[in-house]
């Protein structure tokens, strides 16, 4: 590959010229004439550009603006323009701009403010990042100004909307409010976030994101307030509630696309103090990973659930809170066991992920399809392998086992802080304990943990009294003596981690362990058994992946407690 600037020494030929203005025009993306140019990205691109109109580029993520100078900046000309004022030297006004080729925009910022314009070259995702950051996110409808540039990621409806002439269903209708949730939802969905939380508090309405299992506030400008009313209706409608019901909870589902790639969305609204608080979970198929390699698990522990799930018959559970990724293990597990000579059958609630070659039923408890129901009619379906969603009584529970009994392989999920505590949890179900521990073939217990960004993470040496009591020091040493903590940089967004993995306590119920399970012996009992086996629990995988420089201590402490 050549650099942009040895392609600026050479000069840009007509049809470079041609292309870069019309993929500037177009929103800035660059990316696609890279190979064509025999640049390695479109970072090069903007650099030739750059360097034969003799601008300069400048490093958005390491400039800090100045941002006294929005005060007497027409916040207009940020939007319709895509620019923004980074410093004011010498009676002129120095202007980030994503694109070299629109004088008309420096033009009408020099008329407007009467300073004199010293143009910088930024890219167009970088540029966008430091407008919603400092205005917020939907800063640009707020304004009203909609029209003036082309949607650029824009959100596309899969399934036709009804509307009735109600005030509520109009105001949702106006294109600034349709524009302002298709960026809440684009937005979100460019941040890999799992969940949209909408939150109305006394002061106002208030957006947040989880990424990475952590929520992280949204800038919003505060007349966003405004169109609080408007917003919950776009919502309802999109997901074909009754937008006149305030009084009780209301779930739908929305399917949409966003930049091409289809999205399910499953929304939740709850009356509160101060009006609907709605939280949206987003299901993005495209950017699921359904192999147990992908989740973080470690060779040992895959060789060890491998032989599990491909045992003829047993339950085998998977344990954890909420979003700690057991429906991404038990699906896939199933995706690594399915084939043409096993029939499969899933009874969820709801259906997260649609499995091709896997049979699958959501649960509708109004109608009388439960757990417990739907898995007495799988029965009679001939499976080899069924999945129930979660065990969450005493009937589901007999019936799994039951299934287990006359020959099945069952999955499910269960609610508890560590493996051990699974036989127990059953027990305490009504279950007795000699069928729990006769057809339990073993538990995993999971956890989610943020991993460090290989591109800003920083090395560091710890001090003894820097680390839990419980950290392996001595093998700390014996690697070398080094960990990292997050630092911050653009591919990570500033925070230090980018994705997450799994941390893994594999529990199999050996003949020890069924004899305890059955004598109703403590959990606590049981993990020490387990553990004298070789089992590896969630707190020591967790430092084997902090060594390994994958995550850092406090990620493992904050979802793990010390053995």
């Amino acid at each position: 590959m050549i650099s942009g600037q040895a392609i600026a020494k050479q000069g840009l030929d007509e049809r470079q010229w041609a292309q870069a203005r019309q993929a500037l025009a177009a929103g800035g993306a660059l990316d696609h004439l890279a190979a064509d140019w025999g640049l390695s990205d479109g970072d090069d691109v903007l650099a030739a550009v750059a360097a034969e109109l003799g601008f300069e580029i400048i490093d958005l993520a390491s400039t800090e603006a100045d941002l006294g100078l929005l005060k007497d900046f027409p916040v207009k000309l940020i939007h319709q323009y895509q620019v923004f004022p980074i410093a004011w030297d010498d009676d002129a006004l120095t202007v980030a701009t994503s694109n070299p080729f629109d004088l008309h925009a420096l033009d009408a910022v020099a008329a407007a403010t009467g300073w004199s314009v010293v143009p910088v070259l930024a890219p167009s995702l970088e540029l966008n990042k430091l407008i919603k950051t400092h205005l917020g996110v939907g800063a640009e409808t707020v304004d009203g100004l909609m029209a003036q540039r082309e949607e650029v990621g824009g959100v596309e409806m899969l399934e036709e909307l009804d509307f009735d002439r109600s005030e509520a269903s109009e105001e949702a209708q106006e294109a600034s409010v349709v524009r302002l949730v298709n960026e809440i939802l684009s937005e979100a969905v460019e941040a890999r976030a799992s969940d949209i939380h909408i939150e109305a508090q006394g002061t106002g309405m208030k957006i947040r994101y989880r990424i990475d299992g952590v929520l992280q506030l949204q800038p919003m400008p505060p007349e966003i307030n405004r169109f609080q009313a408007a917003i919950v209706s776009r919502l309802k409608i999109m997901a074909r509630l009754n937008i006149a019901e305030k009084r009780i909870p209301q779930d739908g589902r929305i399917k949409l696309k966003v930049s091409g790639r289809e999205i399910d969305i499953r929304l939740s609204i709850i009356p509160m103090l101060h009006g609907e608080g709605m939280v949206m979970r987003i299901l993005d198929k495209d950017r699921m990973n359904f192999s147990l390699q992908g989740v973080g698990m470690d060779a040992d522990v895959h060789e060890e659930f491998t032989r599990l799930i491909e045992l003829p018959h047993g339950i085998i559970l998977v344990t954890g809170p909420t979003g700690s990724g057991k429906t991404t293990s038990l699906y896939s597990a199933l995706n690594q066991i399915k084939s043409e000579e096993i029939k499969i059958i899933t009874t969820e609630d709801p259906v997260e992920y649609q499995l091709d070659g896997i049979n699958q039923i959501q649960v509708h408890t109004k109608v009388g399809l439960t757990f417990a129901a739907s898995l007495r009619s799988i029965l009679r379906h001939d499976p080899d392998v069924v999945l129930v969603g979660e065990i969450r009584d005493l009937e589901t529970a007999e019936n799994a086992i039951q299934a287990s009994l006359t020959g099945h392989l069952v999955f499910s999920t269960l609610h508890t802080n560590d493996a051990a505590g699974a036989f127990m949890r059953m027990v305490d179900m009504g279950v007795e304990p000699f069928l729990v521990s006769s057809t339990v073939a073993g538990v995993m217990a999971q956890r989610l943990v943020r991993v460090l960004c290989t591109e800003c993470r920083v090395p560091y040496t710890p001090e003894p009294d820097d680390v839990p009591a419980d950290f392996p020091m001595d093998r700390l040493h014996a690697e070398g003596g080094t960990l990292y903590q997050p630092g911050g940089c653009r591919r990570c967004r500033g925070k230090g981690y980018t994705g997450r993995l799994g941390l893994f306590e594999l529990l199999v119920a050996n003949d020890q362990i069924r004899h305890l399970a059955s004598e109703r012996v403590a959990s606590h009992k049981l993990k020490e058994v387990a553990v004298a086996s070789g089992m590896r629990t969630l707190r020591q995988d967790g430092w084997q992946k902090v060594l390994r420089g994958q995550t850092t201590i406090d990620e493992v402490m904050r979802v793990t407690g010390a053995d």
